[in-house]
């Protein structure tokens, strides 16, 4: 859209808007519990995450914190290394302006924050010359609203920290922007302009573009009150709706990937409220959220790897996340801040870190059950031989729905780790540029790449056809013991009318030395069944339904048990560009043609040297009278 053509769109739809503004703020604050929203907004700046009475405590204890103090010379390091950086200029990747936005995102936090403990000059200086340079951008790019949010986040929280620093032309100057370029056109999106989809839904567009519109509103709402109290009603009135899907436990449909961007924006939402308004207004008690700092924690492998499902980055390994700060803060949970104290020691720390930095920074990490069963639109079970050991057995399944936004079609689908190494593995997402990426529903053209396809995923096949696109799966047993965990998945809806039922059990047993992958079919027609499991590993098919994996310089076991006579086979992953080509990619498979009526395939996976014990021990059992408690 042109700015011509953006400027008539929003002039219309801020009319409407302005003429239902009294009538929306009446109804949407009564949520709050309060009659003006901004009734009691802090006087002065800096108001947004970190005040100064906040930054001149963490001045008086830096001294004799030495972690604090590492993670101070992170944040400066990171804003010298910014001040050489050419000045941001509007460059689209694809469809989007989104690096641009993280990229002012990044610099406005370490610039900001440099200048703010140091007062050296230079470093405000240089987040100016950014901040102009944006603000002098035509748009931004609200066709991808994403875009926006980031960039009205980022600019409001570089205003509200600079704001003393800053002579009053140039205040006006970004103020404008903030709310030209950003609250306006968040405002239309509410109204209904093609770009304002998002507050209706509950995924990550939800929290991140309602969290930078709050964040931007709060930053300029004593000289704006009028956009800004609009702002936040309708915010206030949309965040719920992706905020509730934290409960039961914590879980993110979207997976550990988007959890962390996710909860980032509910974070900064959560957090800007406190410290601007001195209430989050009731949003941080809605269920789910209190625990959500378990979902990472225990979706991370021994090997540092995320159980990557939905469109996670490739081999995507947790990294910081310095939300779990705030959230341990707010919740009283010391173990979500020493697991995170614990990564900005050992890594480069980041200016969140500082934000949101412990008042008791000697918090240990608690005793954790070694298997967990997550809830909500996409249920996960997570089995464990142990914690704090990084050659330890670690297997995640999942049950969920096809249709979760950035979902694949892998009900079923499971990640190995043992011996410091990922043998069962996700390949991740795509390209998000390429045709068709989106179109997910029932013969959309995303279900025609390799990533998205049920054959690219550790999860079984009936004549090689995917899942059903729009099938659901649930959970269906859980059980954890001192020398056992499982779980159960009811994964029939996923391949109707092919199978009449389908379950897949998977068990980390034989004193948690070996993981079960039990699948169990009842076919009405004869069918082709195919086990897989996708892995970096070189694969040796040996006689006897037996082959052995090695990856970097490690070796893993994997035995047929149901078939007796089945034999494994390798397949590669290979693809041809565009599409990522997955090099070195293979799979393991187990083939069964012209099946019917009932059947099963279970396969044990072990490190090399335990697998005659474990599978001296195993007897299968129907998935039907697998101990522990069913539903």
């Amino acid at each position: 859209m042109s700015a011509t053509a953006l400027r008539i769109v929003l002039g219309v739809l801020l009319t409407a808007a302005g003429a239902r503004a009294a009538e929306a703020t009446t109804r949407e604050t009564a949520m709050t519990g309060v009659n003006d929203v901004l009734a009691t907004l802090r006087d002065g700046h800096p108001r947004l995450l970190l005040t100064d009475e906040r930054l001149a405590e963490l001045k008086r204890r830096v001294a004799d914190d030495p972690l604090l103090a590492k993670i101070v010379a992170d944040v400066i390091a990171q804003a010298d290394r910014d001040l050489d950086r050419p000045v941001l200029q509007y460059v689209l990747q694809g469809p989007r302006l989104l690096s641009v936005s993280r990229e002012l995102v990044r610099r406005t936090y370490g610039l900001g924050l440099a200048w703010r403990w140091t007062g050296q000059a230079k470093y405000r200086d240089r987040l100016v010359e950014n901040l102009l340079a944006v603000c002098a951008f035509d748009d931004w790019h609200p066709e991808h609203f994403l875009d926006t949010a980031e960039m009205a986040h980022g600019v409001a929280v570089g205003y509200d920290w600079l704001y003393n620093a800053l002579d009053e032309p140039t205040r006006a100057t970004i103020r404008d922007a903030i709310v030209r370029h950003g609250l306006q056109v968040g405002l239309a999106g509410f109204e209904g302009t093609p770009w304002g989809w998002w507050h209706r839904v509950s995924h990550n567009w939800n929290q991140v573009c309602n969290g930078g519109l709050i964040v931007a509103a709060l930053a300029v709402a004593e000289d704006e009150p009028a956009v800004a109290r609009q702002t936040l009603a309708r915010a206030l009135a949309s965040l719920p709706l992706a905020l509730r899907q934290y409960g039961p436990d914590g879980a993110w449909g979207e997976g550990p990937g988007y959890w962390g961007y996710a909860t980032r924006y509910t974070v900064y939402a959560l957090a800007s409220l406190e410290t601007a308004l001195g209430t989050d207004l009731g949003l941080s008690d809605i269920p789910g959220l209190d625990r959500a700092g378990e979902f990472p924690l225990y979706c991370t492998g021994p090997t540092g790897y995320y159980f990557n499902y939905a469109d996670s980055g490739e081999l995507n390994a947790r990294g910081p996340l310095p939300s779990l700060l705030w959230l341990g803060r707010r919740y009283h949970r010391p173990a979500y801040v020493a697991e995170e104290l614990q990564i900005a020691a050992a890594r480069r720390a980041e200016p969140r870190h500082l934000i949101w930095y412990p008042d008791d920074s000697a918090a240990k990490a608690l005793p954790r059950s070694l298997d967990k069963r997550f809830g909500g639109e996409v249920e996960v079970a997570l089995l464990r031989s142990a914690w704090g050991d990084a050659d330890a057995l670690w297997v995640a399944v999942k049950a969920g729905d096809n249709q979760v936004n950035h979902g694949h079609l892998d009900l079923g689908g499971f990640e190995l780790d043992a011996l410091g190494v990922r043998w069962a593995r996700d390949l991740g997402s795509d390209d998000y540029n390429m045709p068709g990426y989106w179109e997910g529903k029932g013969g959309g053209r995303r279900w025609t790449y390799y990533r998205m396809r049920s054959i690219s995923h550790s999860v079984p096949l009936l004549d090689g056809a995917d899942q059903d696109p729009l099938a659901t799966a649930r959970l269906t047993a859980f059980h954890s013991a001192a020398d056992r965990g499982h779980a159960v998945v009811d994964l029939t809806k996923a391949y109707q009318p092919a199978a009449a039922k389908v379950a897949r059990g998977v068990a980390l047993l034989a004193g948690r030395t070996a993981v079960l992958v039990q699948d169990e079919f009842d076919l009405p027609q004869p069918a082709e069944v195919a086990w897989g499991m996708t892995t970096d590993a070189a694969i040796e098919v040996q006689a006897g339904g037996r082959a052995v994996l090695t990856l970097k310089g490690r070796r893993l076991a994997a035995r047929i048990v149901e078939p007796a006579a089945a034999a494994f086979s390798v397949e590669s992953a290979r693809q041809a560009a565009p599409q990522k080509t997955n090099e070195g990619v293979s799979r393991l498979v187990v083939r069964l043609p012209g099946r019917q009526g009932p059947v099963c395939v279970a396969v044990l996976l072990a490190p090399a040297d335990a697998m005659d014990a474990a599978a001296a021990s195993v007897k299968l059992v129907p998935l039907d009278d697998w101990e522990g408690p069913k539903e």
